[in-house]
């Protein structure tokens, strides 16, 4: 292996791209100390603040993603990608990488394209079910594609396709000797279940609504609750659980220890998105997933689907989560029996090395 390896890791927009692509990151200079690994990303999302604050340098291209509405803006998408790809041309001239990563987003589809005419091998990461349509596009000049899900065939050649696992964060995923310390952390009862609902960063509308609702009977069947709620709920829902002192339910707009939150949780309520569902097979909790239906192509129900289909996770869907979410919450936390299965079921699809496996991946085409 020559003494100096040059990466560049491209693409962004959600945490889903984002936290994959810094334990790729991460992986490689355990690996290889000496490696030089530039991100590229899309000017004004969310990847050119956190992949700074986690120590590497970010270069953004200025690129968005074509409307599905019907807009004016989508006049200028073409002339927008012309001008990333050349911009993505000149970082491509002057980092000169080696290997060059594209984890979905934005950003990725300029910088891979670009590095496909000038001959430089690429991995694509996938973190869905049902992949995005720039690593479709992409996956013809690609090395090697990374997925987390069987049957990817489907959409990529079959002789390209490695099924890594996603990454997750090691922090997260390491539950021993936390429960206590949880229930510390967040003022809960350790002889009551606890349920974890969570629709990620932003918190969930359908999510948040159905648990508002149910209050009344979760703390009438002794249950617990650590709720996320995102910005947007928080008022609303620190008013609700005023009314229902002393019966263990915590509102917290972010849970930043979702270390903690995992250990202490029985139950998980949960959207879809791809690294949740990597997080949740690694802490191997029983979850009842309700699916976003405002992401593209869906893959939120393709991911959930992916579970259900191995018997390991509840599907209630978006539309749903009023009449059922709640009553499904009941019902599961007293079947020890169902639970089990779920455990069991959900832990078979868990990967914990998925970061190593692609960086080995990536390094192996140095060779």
């Amino acid at each position: 292996m020559k003494s100096e390896i040059r990466i560049i890791i491209s693409g962004g927009g959600t945490g889903g791209h984002i936290f994959p692509a810094i334990a790729i990151a991460n992986a490689i200079k355990k690996a290889a100390p000496h490696a030089e690994i530039l991100f590229v990303g899309a000017n004004g999302r969310m990847e050119m603040e956190k992949v700074p604050a986690a120590g590497y340098k970010i270069i953004g291209l200025n690129i968005s993603g074509f409307q599905r509405r019907l807009t004016w803006k989508n006049l200028m998408f073409p002339f927008k990608v012309l001008a990333a790809m050349r911009a993505a041309g000149r970082i491509l001239n002057e980092f000169k990488p080696d290997v060059v990563v594209g984890v979905g987003g934005y950003a990725s589809g300029p910088l891979l394209k670009m590095a496909a005419r000038k001959k430089i091998p690429s991995v694509l990461q996938e973190q869905n079910s049902y992949p995005g349509i720039t690593n479709k596009i992409l996956a013809g000049k690609a090395r090697f594609i990374c997925v987390a899900y069987d049957g990817m065939e489907r959409y990529f050649p079959k002789e390209k396709i490695l099924l890594t696992g996603n990454p997750v964060r090691r922090e997260v995923i390491n539950l021993e000797g936390k429960r206590q310390r949880g229930l510390e952390e967040f003022g809960l009862d350790g002889s009551r279940p606890v349920v974890l609902a969570v629709g990620g960063s932003l918190g969930a509308r359908s999510i948040n609504e159905s648990v508002h609702a149910g209050l009344k009977s979760l703390a009438d069947q002794g249950i617990q609750l650590l709720w996320q709620t995102g910005k947007t709920y928080k008022e609303q829902a620190k008013e609700a659980v005023a009314a229902f002192p002393g019966k263990g339910i915590v509102t917290l707009d972010f849970i930043t220890r979702m270390d903690l939150a995992y250990a202490v949780a029985d139950v998980v309520i949960s959207r879809a998105g791809a690294i949740a569902i990597s997080e949740l097979c690694a802490v191997q909790k029983p979850v009842i997933l309700v699916p976003s239906p405002y992401v593209a192509e869906d893959h939120q129900t393709h991911n959930a689907m992916a579970l259900v289909n191995h018997q390991a996770a509840i599907l209630v869907k978006d539309v749903e989560t009023k009449e059922k979410l709640i009553p499904e919450v009941i019902s599961l936390i007293g079947d020890e029996t169902r639970k089990d299965h779920l455990r069991q079921r959900i832990a078979g699809l868990g990967k914990t090395d998925a970061d190593d496996a692609i960086a080995s991946v990536v390094l192996g085409l140095l060779n």
